[in-house]
């Protein structure tokens, strides 16, 4: 039964679905960075990453920002740069989706761990469809998905992986989250620790962005045929 066509035809149908989750998230990550260092390069003031914000970039109007820090903004890219959020966070939930087979253990908490790594694309969504000048309260809120949802998502993620990615890896994971997470309680109480506003949001906002970009090598990379025998097992094991 194991040998059969129709289920090798599934194994291999769900290593497609799953190679695409893991494509979703290197290609929503290197073009967020990509795209970040040309939207950085058309300032005509030089962009800071430890005085700015990463979401400055995205602003559309040119102005004087009080808060949290002053600084003067005028990103003559923030379309450019606000699409690259948009882009990030479907890519993201895209992945979280479609990543099943090898990198996840069944159960509730790799469930809820992907349901958080999805809820910081949403946010990711929200920041690039609402610039912070433009709609304060929906571009926090889109933070708060993104460092709060998503670094809790990470730390959960730790405990969530399957049994075969290695356990420095799983609990490197949590600490990441755990670490992002910090930074963020640091960001929002404006303790900087020298790292400035800028450096200290980077640390609580691009753990993640780290995570997505390895864990989709790691994925895509994966010897085919580990990968083929992996999901083929789980997927027979939950049918039986």
């Amino acid at each position: 039964m194991i040998g059969s066509p129709y289920v090798i035809r599934v194994a291999e149908g769900g290593q497609v679905r799953i190679r695409i989750g893991y494509s979703a998230w290197i290609v929503g990550v290197v073009q967020f960075f990509v795209i970040h260092r040309i939207a950085e390069s058309a300032w005509a003031r030089p962009y800071s990453w430890a005085g700015n914000n990463i979401s400055d970039l995205g602003n559309a109007h040119c102005a004087l920002q009080p808060h949290p820090e002053p600084r003067y903004i005028c990103s003559p890219d923030h379309g450019l740069m606000n699409g690259a959020f948009v882009a990030l966070g479907v890519l993201l939930a895209v992945g979280a989706a479609l990543s099943d087979g090898a990198l996840w253990r069944g159960g509730r908490t790799a469930a809820v761990a992907r349901l958080l790594l999805a809820g910081a694309g949403v946010g990711f969504v929200l920041a690039g469809l609402a610039p912070a000048d433009v709609s304060e309260n929906q571009h926090v809120l889109g933070a708060l998905f993104i460092m709060a949802a998503g670094n809790i998502g990470l730390v959960v993620a730790g405990f969530g992986l399957a049994a075969q990615v290695p356990t420095c890896l799983r609990w490197g994971t949590s600490l990441l989250g755990a670490v992002a997470i910090t930074a963020f309680g640091l960001f929002i109480s404006r303790h900087y620790l020298g790292l400035g506003m800028g450096g200290m949001e980077r640390v609580a906002a691009l753990p993640l962005l780290f995570w997505a970009l390895a864990a989709g090598v790691r994925g895509l990379f994966r010897p085919a045929g580990r990968m083929q025998e992996t999901t083929a097992a789980e997927r027979l094991s939950r049918a039986g």
